[in-house]
């Protein structure tokens, strides 16, 4: 059994505290989040090297980009350079998949779909969600990636704020305006 599936007191507490976290967090800060920012995607990859896993978001990004290609030819080759580097058994950067999706995804190499990698993408993405982020989540970097984040949203805010007062002044009437001059 994974050494991750094993649930202990601390464990249960550590989950309940993250949970906790979700729920008090207003900004609703999630993978999602995280991988939308540049500077998320910067901290979380350098916590995931930490981990000796960072090919996980290497190749969720590489899913990602691929999706951007039409040309077959193009798609072709990709596939098979992403399937080379993070698929194939033994790669470089091989990333944790069944045998199902290996398989599935190699048969697929000859004439590749946009959504080839759709379910191993999917499933890195959860593999990174469940695992790596609750972890990454206690760390400084992240800390300071929420509190750049509410930085940003908070000027944002103040942004929006100047933008509704500012039209209602612009539409004051001037009763001398609406005096016809026929």
């Amino acid at each position: 059994m994974y050494g991750f599936l094993k649930k202990s007191k601390t464990a249960v507490k550590d989950t309940m505290k993250i949970q906790e976290t979700y729920e008090t967090n207003p900004w609703g800060d999630s993978l999602e989040t995280v991988l939308s920012q540049k500077s998320g995607r910067s901290a979380f990859r350098d916590f995931l090297k930490l981990e000796f896993c960072e090919e996980n978001l290497e190749f969720w990004l590489a899913c990602k980009e691929y999706r951007l290609f039409d040309c077959l030819e193009e798609r072709t080759q990709i596939a098979a350079s992403i399937y080379e580097e993070f698929i194939r058994e033994g790669s470089p950067k091989q990333v944790n998949l069944d045998s199902y999706t290996r398989e599935t995804i190699r048969q697929s190499l000859e004439e590749p779909g946009s959504s080839c990698f759709a379910m191993a993408e999917r499933k890195i993405f959860i593999l990174m969600e469940n695992c790596s982020f609750p972890r990454f989540t206690e760390t400084e970097p992240y800390k300071l990636f929420l509190n750049s984040i509410s930085k940003q949203r908070d000027l944002k805010k103040k942004r929006m704020a100047v933008r509704i007062k500012n039209p209602v002044e612009d539409f004051k009437v001037n009763p001398l305006h609406l005096v016809s001059k026929d």
